[in-house]
């Protein structure tokens, strides 16, 4: 799959749950940060190989809201590494059209990471050629329980006591403003998505790959795109009435 490849092939929005840097540095007898410092890098590729092939909106989920349970080194590296990545990469961001989003309950992170992250969004707000978003303090539950309470809150200031419905909570979710999620990759052999969107991932392409993040590159990415390519999406249609329609 190349850059090339017809636009109705590519998915608008692939997530990645990059797993395995751990298992990726026991195995070369390292500690578990270097996998993650190598993650990052793996991260910086997939992102450039994505928006060469099309992809519009490429949401990485980063740190997720069960990982403070983490050994507390493990934890403090880290948020140290977002703090650094975050200053490094901004400015190549911005220079390549990319626009970085944060999602997730920042308020557990410290002052300085959450500054870093509001100046990295501010400096590529305008960019349009991809948009990264990055889940940090990030769960699918967290999710769907923040946007139905800014939902009810919203009803509530208007006077409405109606039950809420999908399209009252809908805007308010993480993503709302990007295109559909099509395709979510899940690296490192493990088959399940561990609380990543949740509402966004309903009719998702669902692509489990055994390679562990660190050693995934653009051929793995392409893989994936391909079998999308070949996937038949009914959104409870059955495929007739998907065939007569393209």
């Amino acid at each position: 799959m190349s850059s090339s490849a017809p636009a109705s092939l590519v998915p608008q929005h692939v997530a990645i749950i990059m797993d395995g840097n751990g298992r990726w540095a026991k195995q070369r007898s390292l500690p578990r940060v270097a996998g993650h410092k190598v993650g990052m890098e793996r991260a910086r590729d997939i992102t450039e190989a994505a928006g060469q092939r099309g992809v519009k909106s490429l949401t990485l989920f980063a740190f997720s809201s069960e990982n403070w349970q983490r050994p507390f080194e493990e934890v403090s590296y880290l948020m140290d590494l977002f703090v650094t990545g975050l200053e490094r990469e901004a400015k190549s961001l911005h220079k390549n059209g990319v626009r970085l989003r944060v999602i997730g309950d920042r308020s557990r992170f410290a002052e300085k990471l959450q500054n870093r992250m509001a100046e990295a969004e501010a400096l590529t707000a305008g960019n349009t050629a991809l948009t990264l978003n990055i889940a940090a303090n990030y769960g699918g539950r967290w999710d769907i329980i923040n946007a139905s309470n800014l939902a009810l809150a919203g009803k509530r200031a208007a006077g409405d006591s109606s039950a809420l419905q999908e399209a009252d909570v809908t805007p308010h979710l993480a993503l709302a403003d990007q295109p559909p999620l099509d395709l979510l990759i899940r690296t490192g052999g493990e088959i399940r998505i561990s609380n990543f969107l949740l509402w966004q991932a309903a009719y998702a392409e669902l692509f489990f790959s055994s390679v562990l993040w660190p050693d995934f590159s653009a051929a793995e990415l392409d893989a994936a795109i391909a079998d999308y390519g070949q996937r038949q999406r009914r959104f409870g249609k059955t495929g007739e009435q998907v065939a007569e329609t393209n």
